[in-house]
């Protein structure tokens, strides 16, 4: 249908598409891709961006953030976290339970959500999280209100909702199976740390940190959850694996058949031992980073395909708490900006082997496609497709540029990647059609909710034969 009117038309544009590259324009109508163009097919549109040859990925998820609010905008506000989050070619985000009060209902979570608005950037959905006792109130929980649910199997400062209990644990895994919602988990067995904090006491440093909080801690939880999924079925995603041995037993679990999934983090991907102790408690997260043998299983785990995503576990605290003393200095750190350009830039050093191409197609899917089908996003978000949100980012993937504390955009005002050559940056972030980011120019506030179902059937059905001259 040549020559349709087009809200916005993005030409001379490398697309990442499925499982190869396009070159072509990609007309918007609507806040939806409608049709995907030839270069040489006329494009009638109000807007026309000129991607001037370069990668244009679906719009990034971040399926793990804690934007902090309500409760802790000290340390982050929405709004700022979002500015970040765009200047980094997300386009949605999942935001954690543990805030204050803490999402733990349903009606928290519609108020959160009705308490945000107006205020992002990009779009959004909530995990749900669990206090003891009071498992129970996820009953009232509506198919596609949350993301997740989200268990804490051990916490810290800003995560004090533990769920230890063996009874407690086996009814939130029941019922998060008939209603037919993943679990997402902080694996870390927390018996296991108190017997390793009673045994040591309180660390003074990352050295001993790690020692305190060690991977066998990791271990036993993921362990423990695999129990509960092989008795009743339960969809989990496992957040923040930190080691060797949590990969290759989720992975023996996958390959098995049960429903399990996992990601791990930018700063678990980039750092190990060694440099965390460079930055001090400014490195002091929750689980721990570890040694260079658990970063390369990582890294293979993305060659190998099993890693289900990345995330940023955009977790800010403000400068000044973060120079405490190692005791009162909690973890965290921010990231949600730093996640393409730090994932970009250790494809390259890690993996050598992967082509230009693999590289883009691998971050589509780690940032984009893995978690939207996990988190039931895939029916609006996730990939270039006909009919789906028109969530865009134009990135230069060759551009090499060191990270400075000029370049934050997070309310926490400083970055553990500060000083760090990175390579891949984002030029242009479309959310829905509309531009929120724009060679470091920044559009309006047009985030929504997202719509969250469980079903994931095949989007790809939607575009049979060629991707091209589709028109909806």
């Amino acid at each position: 249908m040549s020559g349709a009117t087009f809200d916005l038309v993005v030409e001379n544009a490398r697309i990442v598409y499925r499982d190869r590259i396009l070159t072509g324009k990609i007309g918007i109508r609507d806040g939806k891709i409608a049709k995907l163009l030839r270069q040489d097919e006329e494009a009638a549109a109000d807007r026309t961006i000129d991607a001037e040859g370069r990668y244009v990925l679906p719009g990034l998820i971040d399926s793990h953030v804690h934007f902090r609010t309500p409760g802790y905008e000290h340390k982050e506000n929405w709004h700022s976290a979002s500015k970040a989050a765009a200047a980094g070619g997300i386009t949605t985000v999942l935001d954690m339970p543990n805030t204050n009060p803490y999402t733990d209902t349903a009606d928290r979570l519609r108020q959160k959500s009705a308490l945000v608005q107006g205020q992002s950037y990009v779009d959004y959905g909530f995990h749900i999280g669990v206090v003891p006792g009071k498992a129970e109130a996820l009953q009232k929980l509506k198919r596609g209100e949350a993301a997740s649910i989200k268990l804490f199997l051990t916490g810290h400062r800003t995560a004090k909702h533990i769920i230890d209990d063996e009874a407690e644990l086996d009814y939130i895994f029941r019922l998060a199976a008939d209603k037919a919602i993943p679990l997402t988990l902080h694996a870390e067995d927390d018996f296991v740390l108190r017997l390793f904090r009673q045994s040591s006491g309180e660390p003074s440093n990352l050295t001993e940190y790690e020692s305190v909080y060690p991977r066998i801690g990791a271990i036993t939880a993921v362990a423990r959850a695999l129990r509960f999924v092989r008795k009743y079925g339960t969809a989990v995603h496992v957040l923040h694996v930190s080691s060797a041995e949590e990969a290759e037993l989720l992975d023996a679990a996958a390959e098995a058949g049960y429903p399990v999934t996992y990601e791990t983090t930018a700063h678990q991907l980039w750092f190990d031992h060694a440099s965390a102790l460079e930055l001090g408690t400014k490195a002091k997260l929750s689980p721990a980073i570890r040694e260079p043998r658990d970063r390369d299983r990582l890294w293979q785990s993305i060659a190998r395909g099993t890693l289900t995503s990345v995330g940023s576990d955009h977790a800010p605290h403000s400068k000044a708490e973060k120079s405490f003393d190692f005791h009162d200095a909690p973890p965290g750190l921010p990231g949600v900006q730093e996640l393409l350009p730090v994932l970009l830039t250790g494809l390259k050093r890690y993996l050598p082997s992967l082509t230009r191409e693999e590289r883009l197609l691998t971050v589509a899917k780690l940032l984009a496609a893995g978690p939207a089908a996990r988190f039931g996003l895939d029916q609006q978000k996730g990939s270039i497709e006909v009919g789906l949100d028109a969530d865009l980012l134009i990135v230069d993937d060759e551009k090499k540029w060191t990270f400075t504390e000029a370049h934050v955009r997070s309310g926490s005002g400083w970055s553990a990647y500060e000083g760090v050559e990175l390579e891949g940056e984002a030029l242009v972030t479309i959310v829905r059609g509309q531009v929120v980011y724009d060679h470091g120019q920044f559009g309006e506030e047009i985030g929504q909710p997202v719509s969250l179902r469980r079903e994931t059937p095949d989007v790809f059905a939607r575009t049979a034969g060629s991707p091209y001259g589709v028109l909806v």
